[in-house]
């Protein structure tokens, strides 16, 4: 089933095409969206009122604060250090390595084709399309390029004062 008996999904919540997804273990707040091709892993929280657009991958250890935007294709990761076996050759199983935590703060908005580490991205700040967060991201920043860099500020974008 694409969408597990484990996920708590608040009524509210819409996922335009339950059968192409893949959903597990995750909890998905009041007025989400959620497009074709996502997958949210165990233990991910999406919060109240996000998007989260198609061909996205959410793996354990993400959080997800409320009123978040995530374009097409953005690719989280959880491991500093990924490897597929020990130092003895022998496979890697879950005791292995350790998961790490990913936040993404309230009204923050991350571009396509991203790449987000295992990093905290600020309430209200912006992550340029294509762009690879290996840092965290301070409030209301702009990030773009590989690594990602500051390159302004959401508030003046807006014709706010910071």
């Amino acid at each position: 089933m694409p969408v597990a008996d484990s996920v708590t999904l608040h009524p509210e919540a819409v996922i335009h095409h339950p059968d192409l997804v893949n959903l597990y273990g995750c909890r998905i707040g009041a007025g989400t969206r959620i497009g074709t091709f996502v997958e949210i892993q165990e233990d991910v929280e999406v919060g109240a009122n996000c998007k989260i657009q198609s061909h996205s991958f959410l793996c354990s250890g993400v959080t997800i604060e409320d009123e978040v935007f995530i374009g097409h294709g953005v690719m989280f990761t959880n491991d500093l250090h990924p490897a597929a076996t020990n130092g003895d050759g022998s496979l890697q199983g879950a005791g292995d390595w350790t998961c790490q935590p990913t936040r993404i703060c309230r009204r923050a908005s991350v571009g396509s084709g991203a790449t987000i580490l295992p990093v905290t991205i600020g309430e209200g700040a912006l992550v340029a399309a294509g762009a690879v967060v290996t840092r965290d991201v301070p409030p209301y920043a702009v990030v773009a390029g590989v690594p990602a860099r500051v390159v302004g500020d959401t508030r003046f974008a807006k014709g706010e004062k910071a």
